[in-house]
């Protein structure tokens, strides 16, 4: 296990279950540790709540009236340089998106393995 990703906190915000279940537990066993929030409001109740977090990886579309653009431009308000990356299978390229400065996009479906991989990534600059 990478000693750098140990310490790396996820912010994971996907509002299908089994699919946040499976990434998360992925992200575990990579040794991040994971928060998982199913909507834009518990994922900025996390961030307002000072919890540590070292990524937002949000999906684009999330139930209520805050989407995974929104919720990544309110948590860069909160915090200026937490690294944010994009899943979405209703998108395919980030130019596609109102994303935030620096932000990755992932398209779904996505190989868990190589998102731990790229996670790993950012987090070790």
């Amino acid at each position: 296990m990478d000693t750098q990703a140990q310490r790396s906190r996820v912010l994971l915000v996907e509002d299908e279950f089994l699919l946040a279940d499976m990434v998360a537990e992925v992200l575990g066993e990579h040794g991040f540790e994971v928060f998982t929030a199913a909507n834009a409001k518990d994922a900025l109740r996390h961030l307002t709540g000072g919890f540590p977090c070292d990524i937002l990886l949000t999906d684009i579309n999330l139930p209520g009236s805050v989407d995974g653009t929104v919720l990544a431009r309110l948590a860069r308000e909160l915090r200026p340089n937490l690294p944010v990356v994009y899943a979405s299978g209703s998108y395919s390229r980030l130019e596609q998106l109102d994303a935030v400065a620096g932000a990755i996009f992932v398209p779904k479906p996505y190989n868990p393995d190589k998102l731990c991989e790229m996670l790993s990534e950012m987090t070790a600059h």
